[in-house]
């Protein structure tokens, strides 16, 4: 199967979880607004998913599939299996004991790490900590299921893990419509969608256990021992973990920041769903994609396969990407005119602040997704800790800008800080790649960069114009058909302008299209 036939299986995986997440998100808008229990079910959700990121996905996809592909090759199944319930012994025995303890502190998480600026607001302060107790067992459950996701990746299975995170969206709106069927107030619907996260990561774990089954790997318990194995593993999770989870790391601190102001916890939150989109679609499909086939080449010491699967990864990240971004900055305001703004999501305050967080999202957005596509050219090298080092500096960047900004510009300053740390971070990866000569220099991807972006320019200064013009029709008080109509023509339009303008100016071209469509890999195992 060609890369980006691969990229397109977990895509389309993560685009029907996504665009479900757009359904969730604008029923939650309509149904709590920015008010305090949006907020404070935001800070709540956000403190075990980010959690999921840093221990699960960042971690196993960053550490466990490099040696779980090693496994593989060396051998076979039996080695794989045997490997994957050690680790599941010892995954399973912390996460109890994390969550445990997560449990019993969660009023002093909330106070001094989650969510600070509750603590002077009656009532705000308490029911945070109430969602995040009922909602932080989602860890356990999602860790194992990214511990499972990973292993079936490694084994060229990807639909299944790329679909379960579909389920929390269709439970979360299930949720939703019997709340709006029943009219249940603000608190009641915070506490409804609480326990559905809960089991939606009951779930998702039961979705890629059996897919894992399927796959002829029966994972048994087996009492924690540190072996060899299974000490390496935790050597290279925990700098994995860190670098795998950086958005969400800045993304915690952003809304513990953001705590202080009312409504900035939820804004943050409605940009980031929008702006999740193209990231998950793109990026995540990348990362998923890319880290078991660089691994496999780097294995069998296929340095050729290797540089190609790392340029391509690019040059396909930024011809998807460049393009969203653009568009994201010069038409946020209507994108979110359209998905929010109905029912308790204020149109005179509610939609300028969000959309500004948008806007500034997208300028990171290639950031973001590049991030993707660069850390696999360390993880599979079994470098987590070089990473780690660039997070820890974007962090730092990051708090020192939102720190900065935030009293003079409230929650888009947050998103500001995002995105500068966003490019820091892929810079300095993508510089270190290249000193070390792990990046194959490809010269033609050099010149379609730079016509990449022209063409992506092209395409926002044309949106830009027909977004004034088309004002009335995709105003407040336009009907909800006329404006969706009238965005999805320009998007349509911008897409197809954009896509003339790259085969025109050389940015893309039918021999780019085939190196990524036709590119054969091994065949599946399993």
């Amino acid at each position: 199967m060609s890369l980006v036939k691969k990229f397109a299986t977990v895509a389309s995986g993560t685009l029907m979880s996504r665009a479900l997440g757009f359904g969730r998100e604008m029923l939650m808008a309509a149904a709590l607004g920015t008010g305090p229990v949006a907020d404070a079910f935001n800070a709540a959700f956000q403190f075990p998913n980010t959690f999921r990121r840093l221990f699960a996905e960042g971690a196993f996809n960053a550490a466990f599939v490099p040696l779980f592909a090693k496994e593989i090759e060396t051998h076979g199944t039996d080695g794989a299996k045997r490997f994957s319930e050690e680790v599941f012994g010892v995954l399973f025995s912390a996460l109890l004991a994390l969550t445990i303890a997560m449990e019993l502190a969660m009023p002093l998480i909330v106070r001094y790490l989650v969510a600070p600026g509750f603590a002077d607001t009656p009532g705000k302060f308490e029911t945070t900590v109430l969602l995040a107790t009922i909602m932080f067992p989602y860890l356990i459950c999602m860790s194992l299921a990214a511990m499972m996701a990973g292993m079936l990746n490694s084994l060229r299975r990807y639909f299944a893990a790329a679909i379960a995170p579909a389920f929390l969206n269709i439970i979360l709106i299930s949720v939703l419509g019997y709340a709006w069927y029943r009219g249940l107030d603000a608190h009641a619907v915070g506490f409804s969608l609480s326990w559905g996260v809960l089991a939606a990561g009951l779930v998702q774990l039961a979705i890629v256990w059996v897919a894992v089954r399927n796959a002829g790997i029966s994972i048994g318990f087996r009492r924690p021992k540190m072996t060899p194995n299974v000490k390496r593993l935790l050597i290279l999770a925990l700098p994995a973990a860190i670098t795998g989870g950086i958005t969400q790391i800045n993304q915690l601190i952003g809304t513990a920041i953001a705590s202080a102001q009312d409504s900035a916890v939820s804004s943050l939150a409605y940009a980031d769903r929008v702006y999740q989109l193209p990231l998950g679609v793109v990026g995540v499909a990348v990362a998923i994609v890319l880290l078991p086939e660089l691994s496999r080449a780097l294995k069998s010491g296929n340095l050729i396969e290797a540089a190609n699967l790392q340029n391509r990864s690019v040059e396909f990240t930024l011809f998807m990407t460049l393009p969203a971004a653009a568009a994201l900055w010069v038409m946020a305001e209507p994108i979110v005119r359209l998905v929010y703004e109905r029912g308790a999501f204020a149109a005179n305050h509610s939609t300028p602040t969000v959309a500004a967080i948008l806007a500034i999202f997208g300028l990171g957005l290639p950031a973001f997704v590049l991030i993707k596509a660069f850390t696999p050219g360390y993880f599979a090298r079994e470098d987590t800790r070089t990473p780690m080092i660039f997070a820890a500096i974007s962090v730092a960047v990051n708090v020192a800008t939102a720190l900065t900004l935030f009293p003079r510009m409230g929650a888009p300053g947050i998103a500001v800080a995002s995105a500068v740390a966003g490019w820091v971070n892929a810079l300095m990866l993508l510089a270190v790649l290249i000193r070390r000569g792990h990046w194959g220099r490809d010269v033609p991807l050099l010149k379609r960069i730079p016509r990449l972006v022209l063409s992506a320019a092209v395409m926002a200064v044309a949106l830009y114009f027909a977004e004034h013009w088309l004002a009335v029709r995709l105003g407040p008080g336009s009907p909800l058909v006329v404006k969706a109509t009238t965005l999805l023509a320009l998007v349509a339009s911008g897409a197809l302008l954009y896509f003339v303008t790259a085969f025109a100016t050389g940015g893309a071209d039918f021999g780019m299209i085939r190196r990524n469509i036709g590119r054969k890999g091994s065949p599946p195992l399993g």
